[in-house]
């Protein structure tokens, strides 16, 4: 049986209906990534994995202007088909879900290993709070095998969340970058490196 992984993407958050919408006004679509299948390391993981992994990539509900109760449903709904030994990543947004619903609640089986990517503390780089995805004061990811990643020049991001994951984590394993700004490259040769590590 191959071994899993579970992939959480990213996604916006907003206080009001307002703000979704001001944001939707206001976004500058770039049509180039349309008319590509180009896309970030998410792809490029799978296939190099593929011999030995089932990498799981769900869409999770409405990324554009995501509810934490909304993700917690739809995640849920994925456990039974997952086995013992899973490991769960988490880009963005999706690591911030992963981080508060792995400490607020008891995961059926056993986790290999959980891998933060350019992870939301409390805030965005714009100062926009995570409102539904605010994380509990204590973090409970229920494995040793807990990794961070995070590049200075994060966009989104702000570079501080890494240092206020590490006060939770403490024995986390953490990856900084200089120039991956909100990691989202085509390749990512160092969290592939960990998840055949983790054996």
């Amino acid at each position: 049986m191959k071994k899993q992984i579970v992939i959480i993407h990213g996604g916006d958050t907003f206080a009001t209906q307002e703000d979704y919408l001001n944001f939707l006004r206001k976004y500058e679509v770039n049509i180039e990534r349309y008319k590509t299948d180009k896309d970030d390391w998410k792809p490029w993981i799978r296939r190099m994995l593929q011999e030995n992994y089932e990498v799981i990539t769900p869409q999770m509900p409405n990324k554009t202007n995501c509810q934490y109760e909304e993700w917690k449903l739809w995640f849920e709904k994925l456990i039974p088909f997952l086995n013992d030994g899973v490991i769960l990543i988490g880009h963005s947004q999706g690591g911030i879900f992963l981080a508060k619903y792995l400490s607020e609640n008891q995961f059926s089986k056993k986790i290999g290993g959980v891998m933060l990517v350019s992870t939301p503390y409390d805030q965005d780089s714009e100062g926009y709070p995570v409102l539904s995805f605010s994380l509990p004061t204590t973090l409970n990811l229920q494995t040793d095998k807990v990794f961070l990643y995070h590049s200075k020049d994060d966009p989104v991001v702000p570079f501080q969340a890494l240092e206020q994951y590490q006060k939770l984590l403490p024995n986390a394993t953490v990856r900084v970058f200089e120039d991956r700004k909100h990691i989202n490259q085509e390749e990512f040769p160092e969290l592939l490196e960990d998840i055949t590590n983790l054996g």
